[in-house]
């Protein structure tokens, strides 16, 4: 019996979280990358043989034409970019799974929504629940029954430990570990190398550790 062909996926962001979501979409062999988007200087270039294929003026039109589409923008101070083309994907009707790496455990138990992407090595245990469009990076861990919401991204290496919550829109640095049961409220910037031992409340702001 022939394979079926995979389904076409078109990209929304060429930066350098991009290069880190094409290796993981290449990997996994779900989806056929076809194009991205991204600024106006970038239309026609290539990136790692994908080609930029327009702007986000262009959106409506690309994406009529693509079975999915992944949000590929990536966040730190604020997710406004990523949930302004998470939502533009949402109103077009196309598929939007979750992408998971082969070099990543996501657990039968745990739940990822639609438009996120767990990076490489990175292990989201069992009873955890990641939200819509977010960004578990390469290394990080969501600990049993942690739970993630939506737009959030958990950068390289940071570890959350059981029962932590995380609200909308935060953002966790490098290396930063939370401790277990820890609450961090909606759109707070955690940098990297944090320690967190104690709740953060909505709009928190944490600045990276300097050894």
């Amino acid at each position: 019996m022939r394979t079926p062909a995979p389904e076409s996926i078109l990209l929304l962001g060429a930066g350098g979280h991009a290069r880190a979501c094409i290796d993981v979409i290449e990997q996994e062999g779900r989806y056929r990358i076809s194009g991205l988007t991204g600024l106006a200087a970038e239309v026609g270039s290539m990136l790692y043989g994908y080609r930029v294929l327009g702007t986000d003026a262009d959106l409506a039109t690309l994406l009529a034409s693509h079975a999915a589409a992944l949000v590929t923008v990536g966040q730190i101070t604020s997710p406004a970019v990523r949930i302004r083309l998470f939502e533009a994907i949402e109103r077009s009707g196309r598929e939007q799974e979750c992408i998971v790496s082969p070099r990543a455990y996501v657990s039968p138990h745990a739940r990822v929504g639609a438009g996120s992407i767990i990076m490489h090595g990175a292990v989201v245990n069992a009873g955890a629940v990641v939200g819509r469009n977010c960004i578990v990076n390469s290394l990080a861990l969501v600990e049993h029954d942690a739970q993630v919401g939506d737009h959030c991204h958990l950068s390289t290496n940071a570890a959350l430990n059981s029962a932590v919550r995380v609200g909308a829109g935060s953002f966790i640095g490098s290396g930063t570990s939370v401790r277990q049961q820890i609450t961090i409220g909606e759109r707070c910037v955690i940098g990297m190398g944090q320690f967190v031992v104690s709740d953060c409340e909505n709009g928190a702001w944490l600045p990276p550790v300097k050894r």
